[in-house]
């Protein structure tokens, strides 16, 4: 049987499954604890949570022992640890596509003047693993390491409508299809409509879908062969450009696509036959 805990992601949920035992349980607190983006207390988790309050405990206990939570006294509050930093650090440079894409995303944010983001699919989410700001930034939710809907933003719709459809229906039914705003695609019909579109065009927008006034253009990060590494958006606002002009930077935008999917490939998949 599948539960959800909270996860600010934007109107989704972590699933736990209870046949994940343990180590699933203790990481679907550690997804609710880092939800918050701030210290929490017990009593705010436990309201959150759908373990049994001894259960709950026992876990943050463990999680406290080991550092992978950190545990103030004085407050009562609890925050990601030290150890959790680390593991999270290795994962940035050896399991996601920043440290090869950072140059490229670097120099294409200087050419166009917007901000750049580099996302990858986390299961039906968005994982921002690297963000370039403008050099005048603008106030967003998307930040690095955070997560967001695939339904609603730019770089998970350029993913999702790019994957086997085998992939991509599973994916498709996670999605929460929240009407953030109201320019959100709020149904599954209206969603695979858009990804047909987006599959023969190359690149996908956000129309003020996931956030008032924030749009985008996002192109997929492919192998030789078509798999989908992340995708790559300019992003900006509706106060200080238009999607048309944002279709502008597009040459940019596959060139910077490219040169990451050309050295990533050698990365990630250096004996592969793509």
């Amino acid at each position: 049987m599948k539960r959800l805990s909270r996860q600010a992601t934007g109107g989704s949920a972590v699933a736990t499954d209870a046949g994940d035992g343990t180590v699933g349980k203790a990481l679907a607190v550690l997804d609710t604890v880092a939800s918050y983006g701030r210290p929490v207390r017990f009593g705010e988790l436990l309201a959150d949570s759908p373990f049994p309050k001894a259960t709950l405990y026992r876990l943050m206990q463990v999680l406290t022992k080991q550092s992978m939570l950190t545990y103030d006294p004085d407050r009562q509050t609890y925050t990601p640890g030290l150890r959790l930093v680390r593991l999270a650090h290795a994962a940035w440079q050896s399991a996601s596509l920043a440290p090869v894409a950072r140059p490229y995303l670097e120099a294409l944010s200087s050419e166009v003047g917007e901000t750049v983001h580099l996302a990858q699919l986390d299961g039906g989410q968005v994982l921002y693993v690297d963000k370039i700001n403008a050099r005048e930034p603008l106030q967003m939710y998307s930040q690095a390491g955070k997560v967001g809907p695939a339904y609603c933003t730019g770089v998970g719709k350029a993913m999702v409508a790019f994957l086997p459809e085998a992939e991509q229906d599973p994916i498709l039914r996670q999605q929460s299809y929240h009407p953030f705003t109201l320019h959100t695609l709020a149904s599954p019909d209206a969603l695979q409509a858009e990804l047909r579109a987006i599959a023969a065009r190359g690149h996908a927008y956000d129309r003020e879908e996931h956030e008032p006034g924030i749009i985008c253009v996002a192109v997929p990060i492919l192998t030789r062969a078509g798999r989908v590494l992340g995708a790559v958006s300019v992003t900006s606002s509706t106060e200080r450009t238009t999607l048309a002009q944002l279709d502008t930077h597009l040459p940019r935008i596959h060139d910077a696509v490219s040169a990451i999917a050309g050295e990533a490939q050698d990365w990630r998949f250096p004996d592969a036959a793509e």
